[in-house]
């Protein structure tokens, strides 16, 4: 009775032990909340001001906007995540920042809770008590709740992200503008892994400072590059490598010498020299060259590639007098431009169609409008295509006028052109008479019939598919029978041609490191009809015996030779005649001539060798990047060190990437000053008069000019007169495509393109 009376004071109500749990959780759940009227602790009620007695509506304190929903719609207001309610447009910025912080705060609480089945506290979230009680009449199912509850939550935290997100993108933007950042950097590698490593490191990250760039981390960065040089090394000392040097003139007038080095695991950036402060005689450049041979290892070296300017050919001999065991060998790009410039300098009807073609590409991207035209018809190409040197762009850009020419000669027959105000000028009317003449179109296929067999062989010496020693004599022979070929052997129209070929080959690429690789080239020396001439025999054993210097090791050597040459061992094995073409020829002699070790090493030091110094080329706008900037107040130590391990950076991306074996250039490549894009300074319309077709120059006598062209043994586009005719008369191209918001494309605004020009 006692125990009764006592548990009815503890329980005055009377409900059942069992219940009282129950009865606990609803009491607990009808508790005040922060901000009930009396009790507004939320940071939010201090943004407010009230209105109306009950509190039900309330205004922003400062756009002074007034609207109902709680403090929860305040804080998004202030916030400005655009849920369910607008903006604040005068709310500052240290205040919308708090309010971001509170509404992502209870986002981060709010998605912690649900995903352990909590309920959510606060106005953030729409609760329902699912014990038992109804709203609105309803029985409400939890699960159904839940859902609502978490699309909510992840729709705020989107907003939220995307708003953050367009905040830290106007910051990233304004470091690249204001700092004259290209916008291609966005592109590298290390500019998101930049991002991925501060966002793993998370919230309080101090970026790097002026002194960590320029000391500590700069002297990093060196350290982990002189590691991975180590590598490389090794691998000179096993195969051998070769030295590429080049000098070119910065926008200061300082002359600056490239030095890397190259081998088949790739090629290395080793330092570049500033020799203004010497004269440019071969004494010098010598002395320069003959440190970094001593740096690299005279051992390790087996040939210098430069250049073909005369003091660098006599520093080169000077270098092959001192160190009896290397090569001194000229750049075989080099070589091959040159002969691009002599056809260009020296064959009158390649200057003035270059000239023509020159004319028109200036004259159209000189003209905003006129490039919007050109556009809509090419759809989208572009006229320029730059190459590696500067004559090979003339010729690939003639080759892309000529794959566009239906496009170009259907635009400037367009009522667009037509009405234009430039086709009423005296430059347009001839530049459209040159595009509308079809013998300019076969003075094109014309040149692009000598150029482009040269052109293959400059790809495949600046390419790193493949080692070049083993090809470039092969390579060069075969381009001038392309060319005899493509004029139908008529000797009158190719011979000139092989003229300017022979010049430069003879006098500066046949050298015996080159008959050396194809002498031992199983490709070339196993195809049917291989013979090699005394001249060629005789470069490729001054070859042997200049690199390895030893009577009785050159006489073993021969003796080995001769199993090469009959097939004779391992190399007449069904394995390594399946494998010729698909190894390397310097992989094929690593894999099949062991029982020849003498005759392998020798191999295998010779194949592996480029012919190019193209590499250094490249690399100079890497050095003129840092060292050329006007307020640029760094020691020449630490610019050296930057230029170090920049471009062997740039040189190991490039080896993962391989470049292809075809030209795949952007126009953004090209310099702004290039002359395929912008005109002469001098005026365009006298220069222009000479553009003017000739009315004398009737059909037969354009035929005599384009004798011996084959139709199409170069896959060079060519058009007879009827295909040109049909392509007049021919129907001119569909009106333009819509864009994606459904707007045609326009050539600028048409004031811009009727009104007369000035």
């Amino acid at each position: 009775m006692a125990s009764t009376q006592a548990n009815a004071s503890e329980n005055p109500t009377n409900i059942p032990a069992s219940q009282s749990g129950s009865t606990a959780g609803i009491a607990s759940k009808r508790k005040v909340s922060k901000n009930a009227l009396g009790s507004r602790t939320d940071v939010g009620w201090e943004h407010r001001i009230s209105v109306g007695e009950d509190g039900k509506k309330i205004q922003c304190k400062y756009c002074h906007k007034i609207f109902s929903g709680g403090v929860y719609r305040l804080k998004h207001h202030l916030a400005g995540t655009q849920k369910d309610v607008g903006a604040c447009t005068a709310v500052s910025d240290e205040v919308k920042k708090q309010m971001w912080d509170v509404v992502s705060g209870l986002q981060v609480n709010l998605m912690k809770k649900t995903s352990v089945g909590g309920a959510s506290p606060g106005e953030a979230t729409k609760e329902v008590d699912t014990t038992g009680e109804k709203r609105k009449g309803k029985e409400l199912d939890g699960n159904i709740f839940k859902k609502t509850r978490i699309s909510t939550q992840t729709t705020i935290n989107n907003i939220f992200k995307k708003n953050l997100r367009e905040e830290v993108c106007l910051e990233i933007s304004a470091f690249f503008y204001n700092n004259g950042i290209p916008f291609n950097v966005s592109r590298s590698e290390e500019y998101s892994r930049m991002f991925e490593k501060a966002i793993r490191y998370g919230q309080g990250f101090k970026p790097p400072s002026y002194h960590e760039l320029r000391v500590p981390l700069l002297k990093k960065h060196v350290e982990l590059v002189q590691q991975s040089l180590e590598g490389h090394r090794a691998y000179w000392k096993q195969v051998g490598c070769t030295i590429m040097t080049d000098g070119w003139t910065d926008k200061r007038r300082r002359t600056i010498l490239n030095f890397l080095v190259n081998s088949p695991k790739g090629t290395v950036f080793l330092k570049s020299i500033d020799a203004s402060h010497i004269t440019k005689t071969a004494d010098k450049i010598f002395k320069m060259i003959d440190d970094v041979v001593e740096e690299v290892g005279e051992e390790n070296v087996i040939q210098v590639v430069t250049d073909n300017a005369a003091n660098y050919k006599a520093a080169g001999e000077m270098l092959m007098k001192k160190r009896k065991k290397l090569f001194w060998t000229p750049c075989a790009a080099h070589c091959i431009d040159l002969m691009l410039e002599d056809l260009e300098k020296k064959v009158t009807l390649h200057k003035d169609t270059i000239y023509k073609g020159r004319k028109i590409t200036t004259y159209i991207y000189a003209r905003t409008a006129l490039i919007a035209l050109l556009h809509i018809h090419t759809k989208g190409k572009d006229l320029v295509r730059p190459g590696m040197t500067r004559f090979a762009t003339s010729y690939l850009t003639l080759g892309c006028l000529n794959d566009n020419k239906g496009s170009l000669i259907r635009m400037f027959l367009s009522d667009q052109w037509t009405s234009s105000k430039f086709a009423k000028t005296k430059d347009g009317k001839i530049i459209a008479s040159v595009v509308l003449d079809k013998v300019f179109w076969k003075e094109v296929v014309i040149c692009l019939r000598a150029a482009y067999p040269l052109l293959h062989v400059l790809r495949m010496v600046d390419s790193e598919e493949k080692p070049a020693m083993g090809f470039i004599y092969e390579e060069m022979t075969s381009a001038k029978e392309k060319i005899r070929d493509a004029f139908q052997g008529v000797e009158t129209n190719y011979i000139p041609i092989w003229d300017i070929i022979d010049a430069r080959w003879g006098n500066q690429l046949h050298r015996p490191l080159h008959a050396a690789g194809y002498y031992l080239n199983p490709q070339i020396h196993y195809s049917s009809g291989f013979k090699i001439a005394y001249e060629l025999k005789k470069q490729f054993y001054a070859c042997m015996e200049r690199m390895t210097g030893n009577p009785d090791l050159i006489t073993k050597m021969d003796v080995q030779l001769e199993d090469f040459k009959t097939q004779k061992e391992f190399f007449g094995s069904k394995v390594a005649q399946n494998t010729i073409y698909t190894k390397t020829p310097a992989q094929w002699w690593d894999s099949y001539g062991d029982q020849h070790p003498e005759l392998q090493q020798f191999a295998i030091r010779v194949l592996n060798l480029t012919c190019s110094s193209s590499g250094c080329e490249r690399n100079w706008s890497a050095f003129e990047m840092v060292h050329t900037k006007r307020r640029n107040r760094l020691k020449a130590k630490t610019m050296n060190d930057v230029v170090f391990v920049m471009t062997n950076s740039r040189l190991a991306k490039k080896k993962q990437t391989r470049r292809s074996l075809d030209y795949d250039y952007s126009l953004d490549e090209l310099d702004s000053d290039e002359e395929w894009i912008v005109a002469d300074e001098d005026g365009e319309e006298e220069d222009l008069d000479a553009l003017i077709p000739d009315p004398d120059l009737n059909d037969e006598a354009s035929g005599n000019r384009v004798v011996g062209a084959s139709k199409d043994p170069l896959t060079i586009p060519y058009l007879d007169d009827d295909e040109f005719e049909e392509l007049l008369q021919g129907p001119l191209p569909p009106a333009p495509d819509n864009d994606e918001d459904g707007n045609a494309e326009v050539c600028e605004t048409r004031e811009d393109f009727m009104t007369d020009e000035e």
